[in-house]
């Protein structure tokens, strides 16, 4: 920071700092006890009046002088932050604008990701009917399976049975063979 912009941020401080004050009941009261001691220093005898009335003037004027200056510094600065003020405001105008578009757009794709979301649910739908479908499918098929297992275990008794009667008859016949000799 050069030299130049040090001494004016001193300068605009100093200026908001002093206008600070005169505003205040400090500034009123002190500038009251300021004139009531120049108008009784004539009467105690210390100056004459005119000479007073021209130093009062002249303080009165340069002060008011330096009043203006310092209240239009204030002005120029407030002016200053008014425009970046409004800057800011523009810029958070345009982002809230933004922010509409994008709320617009998560909108609709909240609105796609429905329809998506009703899409895959009459798909699992028809697949569970698939699915069911072919469980019955699966179980008629066992169905027959044990039918079928148990016919075959049926006619397997039945030809163990007769095996188990040929047999026996097959002794006897070897039995009455051996006794009619």
């Amino acid at each position: 920071m050069g030299i130049k912009e040090r001494q004016k941020i001193i300068m605009e401080k100093g200026a908001s700092n002093i206008t600070r004050w005169i505003g205040s009941t400090t500034s009123v009261t002190l500038h009251t006890i300021l004139f009531i001691s120049a108008f009784v220093i004539p009467y105690i005898g210390i100056v004459s009046f005119e000479r007073m009335l021209l130093v009062l003037t002249t303080i009165v004027s340069l002060e008011a002088i330096y009043l203006s200056i310092f209240i239009q510094m204030s002005i120029n600065m407030n002016n200053q932050n008014i425009e970046l003020i409004q800057g800011d405001i523009e810029e958070l105008g345009e982002d809230i604008e933004e922010l509409g578009e994008d709320i617009e757009e998560i909108g609709e794709d909240i609105e796609e990701l429905g329809e998506d979301l009703e899409e895959i649910g009459e798909d699992i739908e028809e697949i569970q009917k698939d699915v069911d479908e072919i469980q019955e499918d699966v179980d008629e098929i066992q169905g027959e399976t044990k039918e079928d297992q148990y016919n075959d275990n049926k006619e397997t008794e039945i030809l163990l049975t007769i095996q188990a009667t040929l047999i026996e008859l097959q002794k006897e016949i070897e039995f009455l063979k051996h006794n009619n000799k």
